[in-house]
């Protein structure tokens, strides 16, 4: 009977935080998710970058050797 008693003031404090959350407006959903993918476009640019350049030297160091 105890683990119900658990089960129960679980559920029942899960249902109070819920109640306090705060969902974003659609404007700031929006910019957020313009950051994310502005970010992850710059980091993907950036790394295929430096792979065309470490790609170039390991070449370049494989056809001397």
């Amino acid at each position: 009977m105890a683990a119900m008693e658990r089960l129960s003031t679980f559920v029942h404090e899960v249902r109070v935080e819920a109640r306090k959350v705060t969902w974003p407006s659609r404007e700031e959903l929006q910019e957020s998710t313009t950051v994310v993918l502005m970010t992850v476009l710059i980091i993907s640019l950036f790394i295929f970058v430096v792979d065309l350049g470490v790609n170039q030297v390991v070449t370049l160091l494989l056809r001397t050797f």
